[in-house]
């Protein structure tokens, strides 16, 4: 009999596996992302550029923000500065011309730099999805290692090729000290 309460059904985030050598999570990443995965993610206590290249993170397009945020910093430093010390406000201060573009670098090389760095922390909150201040894998029995002396690595449930049995037994194959699932909160 119901009460008018409705069940929540909380979504599957995806399958980590738990692996006690760096070595046994970089070769199960390479063998899952030649499996065809694509969605996953790995989890070490220490750098792990292996295991980057293993899951597919090789390239990021965070240096095109960087890029473009430089160029319109210095283009809009550049364009302040002419517009005030040139046309606004056009001084004859020692018999310099008004537009005298050599005092201007500094200023434009600063507002570049402003803006890029402004261009990196920004696209690095949007393309990671912060702020999250609970991620699924926290809530798997055991993850607390991961800043000790764990590695694991996580298929997600959006995966294309994600089937839940199917990847638990392949995750399994792999040597997994254990298998857990992830679930959204």
């Amino acid at each position: 009999m119901s009460h008018g309460h409705k069940t929540r059904k909380i979504p599957l985030h995806g399958l980590i596996a738990e692996f006690e050598e760096p070595e046994e999570v970089i070769e199960a990443a390479r063998k899952a992302y030649s499996e065809g995965y694509r969605d996953m993610d790995g989890y070490s206590p220490i750098p792990l550029h292996e295991l980057s290249e293993a899951i597919g993170c090789t390239k990021s397009i965070v240096p095109r923000f960087v890029f473009v945020g430089g160029i319109l910093g210095a283009i809009g430093a550049f364009t302040l500065e002419y517009g005030t010390a040139g046309y606004l406000y056009a001084l004859n201060v020692g018999g310099r011309p008004y537009f005298s573009w050599p005092a201007f670098i500094p200023i434009t090389f600063e507002g570049g730099i402003l803006i890029a760095a402004f261009g990196a922390v920004i696209s690095m909150f949007i393309l990671n999805g912060l702020p999250r201040h609970h991620h699924p894998v926290f809530g798997v029995p055991g993850f607390e290692r991961a800043t000790t002396d764990r590695f694991f690595l996580c298929i997600e449930a959006t995966d294309k090729k994600f089937d839940h049995e199917t990847t638990r037994s392949f995750l399994e194959g792999l040597g997994a000290h254990r298998v857990s699932e992830a679930w959204d909160h």
